[in-house]
């Protein structure tokens, strides 16, 4: 059953789509405080998002802002606000769609199901903004282009993303990689990890792959300083 979680402040609306959600088989869950709204979504590990622009604390313009940096859940925006201007503010932070209210609930139930469509195979994907990774073929998704990764790099982004910012130790990726921790010469990681961070530059990605000294690595959004380290700072 997929999950929808309601970011609506009128009580009345919201039951209201409680009661229409409900009847057509979703699970729903209502936000009834606001003072940390997009947190408080991504905490309920949502397959749809509900927004409301019109919130109390966060406006629904930052929430999404906050929600897309975070996670690619797809982002249905149901506002009073029908105006061209915030339309194409939200759709361009990164909302999947925008409907104004009063809005037809069979318009509204199709458009779910749409989004929910076009996300369903997630379980075999792994995504951060800005990348999906299918986990079958290795084919890695950019905003601009596809790429049908080595296996090997496959196997070493798939470590990396799970989830991101994880430091993966080289005991792990031996593991993935030759089934082994013992007997394997680290310099065979070192070319497999060499080759992914070439891979990563020609495709124009917003991220680095950070060496942990004497640990392991881990996968971060680039830093604005060009000349940041690459080298963490962490020794054991």
């Amino acid at each position: 059953m997929s999950r929808i979680v309601i970011a609506e402040d009128e009580e009345f609306m919201r039951e209201e789509l409680e009661y229409l959600l409900s009847g057509a088989g979703y699970e729903t869950v209502s936000l009834n405080h606001f003072s940390d709204t997009a947190s408080e979504i991504l905490a309920n590990n949502p397959d749809l998002v509900l927004l409301d622009i019109n919130l109390p604390g966060q406006t629904g313009f930052e929430v999404c802002r906050f929600i897309r940096r975070k996670s690619l859940v797809p982002v249905l925006v149901l506002t009073s606000r029908d105006n061209m201007k915030d339309e194409l503010h939200a759709l361009g932070l990164g909302a999947d769609e925008y409907l104004p209210k009063p809005c037809h609930r069979d318009r509204l139930l199709a458009r779910i199901a749409n989004l929910l469509r076009r996300y369903k195979d997630k379980e075999h994907f792994l995504e951060v903004p800005g990348i999906r990774l299918d986990l079958n073929t290795y084919t890695i998704y950019t905003n601009q282009t596809s790429y049908v990764l080595p296996e090997n790099q496959g196997k070493i982004v798939e470590q990396l993303l799970s989830p991101l910012g994880r430091i993966v130790s080289k005991e792990e990726l031996f593991q993935t990689l030759w089934g082994t921790s013992e007997y394997v010469d680290e310099n065979a990681l070192q070319v497999n990890m060499t080759r992914l961070k070439k891979t990563l530059e020609r495709l124009a990605l917003n991220y680095r792959i950070v060496t942990v000294r004497g640990t392991g690595y881990f996968i971060e959004q680039k830093q604005e300083d060009p000349h940041a380290e690459e080298t963490a700072s962490l020794l054991l």
